[in-house]
């Protein structure tokens, strides 16, 4: 019979400790109620005998098993029944993490002993919110989480105590976003003029719908005397820049200068490379900022920006260095938002007086994601494709398919054609058996690739490295890049057709996609082969899902469902909590609720005087720098 949990009370007969071998004990103790025996079995705890004495009354809670024609359990969890707790039995009981010298009992005895004893505590969110959306008061919110006399008495209290953590998170950012704008001027720019109209003329294509929305919310924003503080969504090549290039020209044409920040310095310089031809048709004085820019340069590009005679900039971390001084700063933005935190995108646009700030960003985010990463932000996506663009295709193979896809990347790279090999680690690890770039790099050269021209790229190599290399295979110097996911972010090869993964399991579906998106830019067909030897259902799910759409919304959606937000606050780094109890999948309509209270309380003064002090001490001195910088 398979194992199946089981509770149940039932009276100690028998226990005793057996040695089974050296260094191995084994205590078995017998119960039995009115329906039969069961046979409890614990290894290495030979202290339990003492803890359950014969004609002890127990409960027992595990996976029962039938085994030689008598049930049992392996490693339960077991308390004695007194005849004066009810606090343990016969009710729905709290399972806390404990180690061995910390009994269920104890712990619980501990809390409940703590919630009894607490002082009187005044309810800290406001009494309209409760009532209008149903919420239970703190104090028995708190105590039913812990001792619910009922299911429904639990779901009450962990949904009131859940919009109590997004009520006060969705404040704080909404907080930070009014606080940005309330009782400020910023530039309030006019409505299109020649330079506008001009620069529409010569773009060589069509904007999408998406896009034309896209730019009519930043025209509108850049309208306003509020500051524009927006989020731009959109795929890896949805078209984001050629918006945020007509949003800098629009700056230019009101006498005010534009800030472009890139994590990268080749992809700073590819920017800047793609903008010269509009720049210059326009007569856009435009430069370029970063660490390879030679000193007696650098000195005249920050000259020309203190005294106005450079319009826009170009860089990457080094505008934010305390000598790049701006005479009429209009505009900052920021290219892949989730590689710079909070406070650095607060360094660029203090520059100016009160700048408009346009951040950018290639990964998918679901709105719910959106509205805890980003709620301090109007947000605005690119969902459709340009016309004309070639599917990506897709396949998920195993490692029997390895020889013929490695023959295939050496076909594409004979017809001109360069290839990614992404690997999950950088070195062998005991514990992880996934193939490591320099173990794979090592074997390839050995043997099917030993003739094409390649390279190694990992995050442990120095920047001045990475950046030679990711040069050279820009120039298609090399033909085929072995790297870990510091590609995941990088330079626009149009060349690359191939991108195969390697241990796909490994990644998540937003990271696969971000890696998909290197491949695919030019007018050749682009493939994305992952490759994978695990058989686990969940596993085959999520690649499949790659297979299926080349939607980066769609499949962002669908991890936030089958890996929960995790990666998503893992990866960025906001400077946001770790949400405690709260789960943005699970609890999305508490999430729109909360921010609808949120709202609420912010347009009134008694309230936000109220929640602002709670605000801080909630999640503590290092939300506090972000939300007071």
């Amino acid at each position: 019979v398979r194992n199946f949990m089981v509770t149940f009370g039932a009276v100690v007969k028998k226990i005793e400790n057996t040695e089974v071998r050296r260094r191995m004990s084994l205590t078995k103790a017998t119960v039995a109620d009115a329906s039969g025996e069961a046979e409890l079995v614990w290894f290495n705890q030979p202290y339990i005998k003492k803890a359950f004495p014969v004609g002890s009354e127990v409960v027992v809670t595990g996976k029962a098993e039938r085994r030689y024609g008598i049930w049992q359990i392996n490693a339960p969890e077991a308390e004695i029944i007194t005849t004066d707790d009810t606090l343990h039995v016969g009710r729905i009981v709290p399972f806390y993490p404990a180690n061995a010298g910390l009994s269920q009992q104890f712990l619980r005895r501990l809390i409940k002993d703590t919630l009894d004893n607490l002082p009187h505590c005044d309810e800290c969110m406001p009494q309209s919110i409760l009532e209008e959306f149903g919420l239970d008061g703190w104090r028995s919110a708190i105590n039913a989480v812990h001792f619910p006399d009922s299911f429904e008495a639990l779901s009450a209290a962990r949904r009131r105590l859940v919009f109590e953590e997004l009520y006060y998170l969705q404040y704080g950012l909404l907080y930070m976003k009014r606080k940005g704008r309330k009782g400020t001027t910023g530039i309030k720019h006019a409505r299109d003029g020649q330079l506008m109209r001009q620069a529409a003329g010569l773009l060589p294509f069509t904007l999408t719908a998406d896009q034309n929305a896209v730019l009519k919310d930043i025209k509108s924003d850049m309208e306003d005397i509020l500051p524009m503080r927006r989020l731009l969504q959109g795929d890896v090549g949805s078209g984001k820049t050629i918006v945020a290039a007509l949003a800098l020209v629009k700056t230019v044409e009101n006498g005010y200068q534009g800030a472009f920040m890139a994590p990268t310095e080749i992809l700073a310089e590819q920017h800047c490379a793609n903008l010269q031809g509009l720049f210059t048709a326009l007569n856009i004085r435009y430069e370029l900022l970063s660490g390879r820019v030679k000193a007696k340069k650098r000195q005249a590009v920050l000259a020309g920006l203190q005294d106005g005679s450079i319009d826009v900039v170009i860089g990457t971390h080094a505008l934010l260095q305390d000598d790049v001084v701006f005479a009429h700063l209009g505009l900052v933005v920021t290219d892949e938002q989730h590689r710079f935190g909070v406070q650095q995108r607060l360094v660029l646009q203090k520059k100016g007086g009160q700048p408009d700030v346009l951040v950018m960003t290639a990964t998918p985010i679901p709105r719910t994601m959106a509205l805890t990463l980003y709620g301090d932000l109007d947000v605005s996506a690119i969902r459709s494709m340009p016309p004309g663009r070639k599917a990506i295709k897709t396949y998920v193979v195993d490692g029997g398919m390895r020889e013929r896809v490695y023959k295939f990347i050496v076909r594409q790279t004979l017809e001109g054609r360069q290839a990614y090999i992404v690997c999950p680690l950088i070195e062998e690890s005991e514990k992880v058996t996934t193939q490591a770039a320099t173990a794979l790099f090592e074997e390839l050269k050995a043997t099917w690739l030993r003739d094409v021209p390649m390279a190694l790229l990992h995050g442990r190599l120095k920047a001045t490295e990475k950046e030679k290399i990711m040069q050279e295979f820009y120039q298609n110097n090399l033909k085929v890049l072995i790297a870990t996911t510091v590609i995941e972010v990088g330079v626009n090869v149009p060349n690359a057709t191939v991108m195969l993964v390697e241990d796909a399991q490994q990644f998540g579906l937003a990271q696969l996609h971000q890696l998909r998106g290197r491949v695919g830019r030019g007018e050749h067909q682009s493939y994305c082969i992952l490759l994978s030897d695990n058989k686990n259902p969940t596993t085959s799910e999520r690649l499949n899902a790659m297979q299926e759409t080349n939607d980066g919304f769609e499949l962002a959606e669908k991890d936030l469902i089958l890996r929960g937000p995790g990666q998503f606050f893992g990866m960025r780094q906001h400077g946001l909590p770790d949400l405690k109890l709260a789960d943005v999948v699970q609890d999305a309509a508490v999430l729109l609720e909360a921010r609808q209270a949120a709202l609420q309380s912010l347009s009134k003064a008694e309230d936000a005087e109220k929640a602002l002090p709670i605000l801080m001490s909630f999640f503590g001195e290092e939300f506090k720098m972000i939300f007071c910088s």
